[in-house]
């Protein structure tokens, strides 16, 4: 750090010599001419003791008298006050500008400005012009001092225009203003959740119904599965049925085949018959053709042989005829029978098939209405979380909005506390600044 220079007028080896023993305890208190007093303080206060010689003190510090001019350079850790401007030597350096304490009230001390008994300097005058030149520094420096007070009144001025500013402001009336617009919006927020709970109930009533209706038709979907496994079941049954008529039919088939085979060879046996009759006839006709020259009457006895025969064929013929129509009108009518029975069983598979596809078909329409209730109530309670979240939302944030107006308002506060916090201790300040002046004015 830069030195601190430290002009001292009238002032020699003895007398400060003489000051310094003078001094109390841990201040040195330097008289130059014309009343005008500068203050040295160490930072350790054993350095500096009553009846030690200033040379002690120069050994942890550096000094160099030119034309009356001592320059010091303060040691480590000590400090220098000149005119309440402080400074220190090399050292650790101190966390605040100022002292501990703020500014210390300068103080006369009459025993100090009692004459000393030294020898006139024979350089007085040049001494004296130092002198005035200091005191035109002084002055200088005191303009610049009035400049700061009146900077500080007008800092003063202007924190006593916020402070009325802010007592014309009245906080409780904007709060009052605030307060309604807010209750009326949280009342709408609340207004707008009772709506969506409404909704919600409605929904879940909704949910509940169209719950019932897909039991409803989960249980006739039940039902008809089970209508479905019993057609399956009698299916089977008529199937079994119809394989077993078929086998019958082929079995009647086979019967009216050996049948007509019969009747066939009943025929064949019967022309047979019926020629080798003929054949006997046309032999016994012979026969009496040749015996006729005895005379013998074979008419009548052939007549009634071939009578007898016709008769006897006829019966055998309508016998067989009979069998076989017989017969044949037992197979049409089981051929009936077991075809009606096939062709309703036909009907009756037809007509399951059918059931069973416009079960199906049921099915498929009652499963996608049930993915689309299920769809449309899964986007309700999604709507309604979404504006329950949002209404929740909105209240959060208008909550948040409160408490930052309120945390404004004590923001307000404080900041309105630190300003007269600031207003009192400019006002100490330029109360200390004042006494200053109208001590050095009266002192002048």
């Amino acid at each position: 750090e830069p030195p601190i220079h430290l002009q001292v007028w009238s002032c020699i080896q003895g007398g400060l010599q003489w000051l310094f023993g003078c001094a109390p305890r841990g201040q040195l208190v330097l008289l130059p001419g014309r009343g005008q007093r500068a203050q040295w303080r160490l930072r350790k206060p054993e350095l500096v003791q009553p009846g030690r010689h200033p040379e002690h003190l120069l050994q942890h510090g550096q000094q160099h008298r030119k034309e009356w001019r001592l320059w010091i350079w303060p040691g480590p850790g000590q400090w220098l006050c000149w005119q309440h401007v402080w400074q220190r030597g090399p050292g650790p350096v101190c966390p605040t500008v100022c002292p501990p304490g703020g500014i210390h009230q300068v103080t006369v001390n009459g025993s100090l400005l009692a004459p000393l008994n030294v020898e006139l300097d024979p350089e007085i005058q040049k001494v004296r012009a130092q002198e005035r030149e200091q005191i035109k520094a002084l002055n200088n420096k005191f303009a610049s001092f009035i400049d700061k007070v009146r900077f500080l009144e007008q800092q003063n001025q202007v924190l006593e225009t916020k402070w009325e500013l802010l007592q014309q402001l009245d906080l409780n009336n904007c709060k009052n203003n605030l307060e309604p617009i807010l209750e009326g919006y949280i009342s709408t927020l609340r207004k707008q959740l009772e709506a969506l709970s409404g909704d919600r109930v409605r929904l879940d009533s909704g949910l509940r119904s169209v719950r019932d209706v897909v039991e409803d038709y989960k249980k006739r979907y039940e039902e008809e599965i089970n209508r479905r496994t019993a057609a399956e079941n009698e299916f089977v049954l008529l199937k079994k049925d119809v394989d077993a008529a078929y086998a019958n039919k082929v079995e009647l088939q086979a019967k009216v085949d050996s049948m007509d085979q019969e009747i066939k060879f009943f025929k064949c046996l019967y022309e047979a018959e019926i020629a080798q009759i003929q054949s006997h006839i046309s032999d016994m006709s012979v026969i009496l053709s040749m015996d006729n020259n005895r005379d013998l009457n074979l008419d009548s006895i052939i007549d009634e042989v071939r009578a007898q025969y016709e008769e006897i064929a006829l019966k055998s013929k309508a016998e067989a005829e009979a069998l076989y129509q017989t017969k044949f009108q037992e197979l049409q009518l089981a051929a009936g029978r077991h075809g009606d029975d096939l062709k309703n069983t036909k009907n009756e598979i037809s007509e399951l098939t059918r059931l069973i596809q416009r079960i199906r078909s049921e099915i498929e329409n009652v499963k996608k209405q049930a993915s689309n209730l299920e769809t449309a109530i899964a986007d309700a309670e999604q709507r309604g979380d979404n504006a329950l979240k949002d209404a929740r939302a909105k209240l959060d944030e208008l909550e948040g909005a409160l408490h930052q107006a309120k945390e404004e308002l004590a923001r307000m506060l404080r900041e309105y506390q630190e300003l007269m916090s600031l207003k009192l201790a400019l006002d100490m300040e330029i109360a200390t600044y004042r006494k200053l002046l109208e001590s050095e004015e009266c002192r002048m």
